[in-house]
């Protein structure tokens, strides 16, 4: 048998390794603070390995009452072989144990951490994947066309020209960064 023959039995059991893409925010609190939590919250994920984390942007709320404080965002792009719905589990967690209030729709909060995509999965049913209004959101789109240029989101094409058509002007660089523990 030559030694690097791969049969059956040796695959059995091997999950792929695909993308994820998170986006993070926070307008409430300590927001650098938090949004550095959720990176090592998600560092600390089995089977979940940060390939990048974007620059933090100052980002207009969207949505939501007038008065919301505006954000700071970033994303982390990650490999993992964790299926979608652990993944958006782990997410909900990572919010909640961060102080994440529910209550008003769009509404200021803690900490945000969504799942945009992982790997090249599309589906309708619970967790719909990608995220469905990724696309249409420059504080997702600008901090990932940082750190991933060729990313793509399923169905909606490539981040850099989804952007092209975009205002991006209320998506502003900030001089902090995250950190990898």
């Amino acid at each position: 048998m030559h030694p690097y023959a791969i049969d059956a039995d040796t695959l059995s059991g091997m999950k792929p390794l695909r993308k994820v893409v998170f986006a993070l925010g926070a307008n409430l609190g300590d927001r650098l603070e938090n949004l550095q939590g959720a990176v090592d919250e998600i560092g600390n994920t089995t089977d979940v390995i940060i390939v990048d984390i974007s620059p933090v942007y100052a980002t207009d709320a969207v949505g939501g009452p007038s008065d919301n404080p505006e954000f700071l965002n970033a994303v982390v792009v990650a490999e993992t072989t964790q299926p979608p719905r652990t993944l958006i589990e782990r997410a909900h967690a990572i919010e909640s144990a961060y102080g994440r209030n529910r209550e008003e729709l769009n509404g200021p909060r803690t900490l945000d951490v969504d799942v945009i995509v992982v790997g090249n999965v599309q589906q309708d049913s619970d967790p719909i994947l990608p995220h469905p209004r990724a696309h249409e959101r420059a504080f997702v789109l600008v901090p990932w066309a940082a750190v991933d240029p060729i990313g793509e989101i399923p169905g909606h094409g490539k981040i850099v020209d989804l952007l092209e058509d975009m205002d991006t002007s209320g998506v502003l660089e900030t001089d902090l960064l995250l950190e990898l523990n």
